[in-house]
């Protein structure tokens, strides 16, 4: 339903469907995110107090945070963001000072030109030489030290976003399988790419941006303030004017940007799944109608493109004739203030130039406010994952089962209850064992919970009765935790192989595996005989998702890395689903044969490998039960 709501919503005449996604950007590439916070932007006729003139949505999430109490919150993200500034106090120092040099160079330099005018109109030579190289050094020096903060900016947000990063990554390995299943993975790499990206521009560059943009604004309204008072309120007055107006054209070019990275979002998507299903739609012969899908999806994204064209084009030409008409009126009053002759030339010059710098620096002051609700914003957001429960972990007592190890271990699970939601019960007071040199078996309808019971062994999830456990041969026994998953190797579900050389694929569960132990694992699992025959044997490259091989070779590839693990316990999910009867039985033998002590639990849907298990236990309605010989036999026939 989601694919074929995609794919025809281009016809949608109106085209108001479109859902908010968290990430989403502005015409400045800022995020627009959704959160504790709220939204910044037009708010429906919501403002209070004084805001009903500004308008400002981030005016009034800070009074609406005043109202509810709720200013801790904020100043505990942006203590949270100021952290990771600590470690950089002295180059975030050193940055602001560069760039309040930069900026006192810049005024030096419209200082001088000043004077040099006069200069040259009032035919005095005498300082002309000293004014120029001021000037030009001025300009020069204040451009090598832009260049440094710019260099410094780019230096320190990169060291702080790998920082954070480096933060998150490793609290999502380590994090708690139940929490984290409840952040889909297009959010998680939102947060960790987009949501970290506006922290780590913020973390370091906030405090000197305000004190350096503060500097410059009053810096040039008392230079003009020296020269002329009433040149001064003008100035002042104009830069206000300009921003509040140009608050619908902002506003409106952010909708419009939205809507245009929507549709190229949700192409983007179409596309995807349209290659990923190659064979499917091939299968079907359905080629013309994804074409023709795809034709719409250009229409609708060429149509809010030039929507978005034209409104740029307006936008830039009132933006144009407004400022325009700003500079005209302060033009106008210097040539006044020139022609009574009150100021000079070199006067109006200055005032002209730092009438532009004034506005600017203005706009800039205006602007670190929702800069800095959208950086709380987005640190929140990474704070919920980094706060995210983390996994149980018992290292000491796992460590001391290292010693048993070569021997296996029994995987046992006593009146085990479990559900993911209290009203829906996954097992009930359920008991299971699983010993070295056995293969034991976990059949069940669909659904009726034997990957949860891999989940269990495995420790993702944790029962809220009764105990999981790894028992060792001299009976020593520790529960199930994240440190006791380094003595299982786990082949899950689906195609799991990766991009890159067979060998690649297989190291992942060994780094230092020599070429030998690869081929032996590859000779164990019955994939040396199609992986030989490749070009480049070990080293043959494969595709995304093991493109170039079969999915039953990808299956036995995948079987081949687990058991170069060695891990004393195997779990194989509906590994061998795709093999043939007879290979999946030369497996399962040569685990036992080649493998000694290994504890081996599959969970099929298949009775070729019933008559190899030990043990057979089935999941139904909840409960899990062990089958007897009898009823063993009748399962087999059933089957």
């Amino acid at each position: 339903m989601r694919t074929q709501k995609r794919n025809n919503r281009y016809s949608d005449e109106n085209h108001n469907g479109y859902s908010g996604r968290s990430g989403d950007q502005n015409e400045s590439g800022d995020q627009e995110n959704s959160g504790d916070y709220g939204k910044s932007g037009d708010r429906g006729g919501s403002y209070s107090g004084l805001n009903r003139i500004l308008r400002s949505g981030a005016v009034q999430l800070l009074i609406d945070k005043a109202d509810d109490g709720t200013y801790r919150e904020f100043l505990d993200d942006w203590k949270w963001i100021f952290s990771f500034g600590k470690s950089y106090r002295k180059e975030i120092v050193c940055y602001t000072c560069i760039g309040i040099l930069s900026s006192s160079l810049t005024i030096v330099s419209s200082v001088a030109c000043k004077y040099l005018i006069d200069i040259i109109t009032g035919h005095e030579f005498s300082m002309l030489w000293l004014l120029a190289v001021v000037m030009v050094a001025s300009m020069a020096v204040s451009l090598i030290f832009t260049s440094l903060v710019s260099r410094y900016t780019a230096k320190l947000t990169i060291r702080v976003n790998n920082d954070i990063q480096k933060i998150i990554f490793e609290r999502i390995m380590d994090a708690d399988w139940m929490s984290l299943s409840g952040y889909p993975n297009g959010d998680l790499l939102n947060r960790f790419n987009n949501d970290v990206s506006a922290v780590a521009s913020n973390a370091v560059s906030w405090i000197p941006n305000l004190i350096i943009a503060v500097y410059s604004f009053v810096a040039s309204f008392c230079v003009i303030f020296y020269y002329d008072h009433t040149m001064a309120w003008i100035a002042l007055a104009s830069a206000p004017f300009l921003l509040f107006a140009s608050r619908y054209l902002i506003r409106k070019n952010r909708e419009y940007r939205t809507k245009v990275l929507e549709v190229n979002s949700d192409m983007m998507s179409f596309e995807t799944e349209a290659f990923y299903n190659m064979d499917t739609i091939k299968s079907f012969g359905i080629m013309d109608h994804y074409s023709r899908n795809l034709h719409g999806w250009q229409e609708l994204y060429q149509k809010h493109n030039l929507d978005y064209n034209l409104f740029t084009i307006k936008a830039n030409v009132f933006s144009s004739l407004l400022g325009a008409a700003v500079s005209f009126a302060a033009f106008g009053y210097c040539l006044f203030r020139l022609w009574t002759g009150s100021i000079t030339y070199g006067t109006m010059t200055l005032f002209l130039t730092q009438r532009a710098t004034l506005s600017n620096q203005f706009q800039s002051l205006v602007r670190i406010l929702p800069g800095m609700l959208n950086s709380a914003v987005s640190a929140r957001r990474i704070r919920e994952l980094i706060e995210l429960p983390q996994e149980k972990h018992i290292p000491e007592e796992s460590e001391n089962m290292a010693k048993a190890a070569e021997k296996g271990f029994e995987v046992r699970l006593s009146r085990v209850g479990f559900a993911y939601e209290k009203e829906k019960r996954v097992l009930n007071n359920s008991d299971f064992t699983a010993k070295p040199n056995e293969i034991v078996a976990l059949i069940g309808p669909s659904g009726e919970g034997k990957t949860t019971l891999i989940r269990l062994i495995l420790g993702l999830v944790h029962p809220e009765e009764g105990m999981v456990s790894l028992v060792g041969a001299d009976g020593g026994e520790v529960p199930i935790n994240a440190d006791t998953r380094r003595y299982f190797a786990y082949v899950p579900q689906g195609n799991t192989i990766l991009s890159g050389t067979v060998a690649e694929n297989l190291r992942m569960a060994k780094e230092d595996a020599t070429d030998d132990e690869l081929v032996e694992a590859l000779k164990t699992a019955c994939a040396w005989e199609f992986v030989s025959g490749l070009e480049g044997g070990i080293h043959g490259k494969l595709g995304e998702r093991g493109k170039g091989v079969s999915e039953g070779q990808a299956q036995r590839i995948a079987i081949a890395r687990a058991i170069l693990r060695d891990a004393p316990v195997l779990l194989l999910d509906e590994a061998t689903s795709a093999l043939d009867v007879r290979t999946e039985r030369r497996i399962l033998r040569n685990l036992l044969q080649r493998r000694p002590n290994k504890t081996i639990i599959v969970t099929t849907h298949r009775p070729s490998v019933l008559d190899l298990c030990q043990r057979i236990y089935q999941v139904k309605d909840g409960t899990l039960t062990e089958l007897d010989e009898e009823a063993s036999a009748k399962m087999v026939m059933d089957f």
